[in-house]
């Protein structure tokens, strides 16, 4: 009984544990902590980081054919039937040679004479256990292509740090656009519910006013269905909200189940804060084209590498091994084992490949030029975007300025038609169009913070300062 209480305990301790180890987590961020968080969890960003490390070990693999290749071997062999060779029988022509020059005579004391033919021999060579181990080394001492390729390695580590970077001005300006287009939902919240509670106010003023005989029942009705109206407005926000609060945490690469508040605002004064700085930007400030102009370079060593393909390679080559024959396995019995050692130089001297060298390098080349049109396109883009930026920005600003005072003369217009309306000197159809224009003042005003927005961050990303 005893065991069976401290395991059930264990397992509720383990549950318990667990369940509060899963809890969904509370994260209150600017839009800057927002961009930070994204940095180390977005799964391109990651992916973009970890093409870096790829590339680190890319270069230790151009590093080591630099290295000296030394490898090891051990071969042992059973050789059932040894081949058997059939050769001119040269002994017995060199003996009878011999005894033909000496005068050697035969047992009846005749002068011994050479046959004319001594026919074959059939012997084996070899025996039936062969063992052999030794070590050989390999080192270039010239290859053009080779030292080209340790040459580009820190470019090569550079081009995919500007990938990442590149990946992550990306991030960050998706991630900009979603949070303010959050921060302003709120904005546009309060604005519903600033409706909701003027709409509510007068329905209650125009069921007073009906119940002593001064409005008809259409006013009453009709102030209902701007209310309901209102209503529905708020709850299709809130749902466009919690959407883009899904997509946010997706971008991010934030748990679904955790919470996120988000605490920077968007207002008119902090977009024209520290807003344009003309024409202070560098080509060079922009990611993607610092990527591509290491592309660029990449390509300028793959023509170098292609053009001293046409040089010769050379090596030192040596060995070292010990052989063993026996005609039993008795490789380890003291016998001896016979020693064999070299020393080389390898020189490889191309000559014809079929213009396979020419075709590489033309290649290499031409792509070499369509990276450097890349860039003077770039460089066309980038000012484009800048200035285009730039106009966008203004006439957002004037846009916005417009509709901000817009809304406060509608407000003006509402509150006047209501203090009216109160007094029977205006209709319903006077206040529920004050209150329509009103709305459509919000609507554009917000319409208008967003765009000067999205220009600001179109601006900083044009200019690569985002």
């Amino acid at each position: 009984m005893r065991l069976m209480k401290c395991l059930w305990l264990t397992v509720l301790i383990f549950t318990v544990g667990k369940t509060f180890s899963q809890q969904p987590a509370l994260h209150e961020f600017s839009v800057q902590q927002c961009i930070d968080y994204a940095e180390k969890n977005n799964a391109a960003v990651k992916n973009a980081l970890l093409d870096v490390q790829l590339q680190q070990q890319q270069n230790r693999g151009i590093t080591a054919a630099a290295y000296p290749q030394i490898n090891g071997s051990f071969n042992t062999q059973y050789n059932p039937n040894v081949t058997v060779q059939t050769f001119p029988n040269f002994i017995g022509e060199a003996t009878y040679g011999v005894l033909v020059a000496e005068g050697v005579k035969d047992g009846s004391g005749n002068p011994i004479k050479s046959p004319t033919d001594f026919g074959f021999i059939e012997a084996s060579f070899g025996t039936k256990y062969t063992a052999n181990v030794g070590v050989t080394l390999s080192q270039i001492l010239f290859d053009g292509q080779v030292f080209v390729g340790l040459q580009a390695r820190q470019t090569s580590i550079d081009y995919r740090l500007q990938s990442a970077e590149y990946t992550k001005t990306l991030v960050r300006t998706n991630i900009s656009k979603i949070y303010y287009q959050l921060s302003l939902s709120k904005i546009q919240v309060q604005l519903v519910d600033a409706n909701i509670s003027r709409t509510d106010k007068l329905l209650s003023d125009t069921r007073e006013l009906y119940k002593n005989g001064f409005k008809e029942k259409l006013d009453v009705d009709r102030t209902s269905v701007q209310l309901t109206n209102f209503q529905s407005q708020k709850q299709t926000t809130l749902n466009s909200v919690s959407n883009g609060y899904l997509g946010l945490k997706l971008l991010m690469g934030m748990p679904i189940q955790d919470s996120l508040v988000l605490t920077d605002s968007i207002t008119a004064e902090n977009i024209q804060q520290n807003a344009l700085l003309l024409n202070e930007y560098k080509y060079e400030d922009r990611p993607d084209y610092r990527t591509l102009s290491l592309a660029g370079k990449l390509q300028e060593y793959n023509v170098r590498r292609y053009k001293l393909s046409r040089l010769p390679t050379a090596s030192l080559n040596a060995g070292y091994s010990k052989l063993a024959q026996r005609n039993k396995y008795d490789f380890f019995s003291g016998a001896p084992w016979f020693t064999s050692s070299y020393v080389g130089l390898t020189v490889n001297v191309p000559i014809f490949s079929g213009f396979l060298r020419d075709a590489n390098i033309k290649q290499a080349q031409l792509q070499l030029q369509q990276t450097n049109n890349s860039l003077n396109y770039l460089k066309l883009q980038i000012d484009e975007q800048v200035d285009s930026s730039i106009i966008s920005f203004n006439n957002a600003i004037i846009n916005l300025n417009n509709q901000k005072a817009n809304v406060d003369l509608a407000t003006q217009v509402y509150d006047l038609t209501k203090k009216k309306y109160e007094s029977g000197l205006a209709s319903t159809t006077d206040v529920s169009d004050a209150q329509a224009d009103l709305t459509t003042a919000q609507s554009n005003y917000l319409i208008g913070l967003y765009s000067a927005a999205l220009a600001k961050i179109d601006y900083l990303k044009a200019t690569g300062k985002l």
